[in-house]
């Protein structure tokens, strides 16, 4: 029987215990269900290739210029509490008190 890769380290060698896997390279265990559960086809990566998550902290990795304004957001600037959506710019967050969008291939996640 096929069993679904370890969703920690994506090993090919789990094996089914009782009502969990089990993975024998990193040690990790979860209820078959989860393997469902998780995969739901949206996902945010960083510049670095690391996945995002809703309310992460990122630093922006280049200065960036505000559309229809003077202002520019530096590299460096360190950004909270970010939303992932669809779409071109996949990050809405707040950067001095206005609100934002962001694409993921400008920032690291901190």
């Amino acid at each position: 029987m096929d069993y679904p890769n370890c969703i920690q380290c994506d090993s090919q060698l789990t094996y089914h215990d009782g009502a969990q896997l089990v993975c024998p390279e990193c040690g990790h265990e979860w209820l078959e269900t989860t393997t469902t559960d998780v995969d739901d086809g949206f996902m945010v990566k960083d510049a670095h290739g690391t996945v995002l998550n809703d309310g992460d902290t990122v630093v922006l990795i280049k200065d960036l210029k505000v559309k229809g304004s003077t202002q520019v957001i530096k590299q460096g600037t360190k950004v909270k509490n970010i939303r992932l959506q669809d779409g071109d710019h996949n990050i809405a967050c707040k950067i001095d008190g206005s609100g934002m969008n962001l694409k993921s291939e400008f920032v690291k996640k901190s």
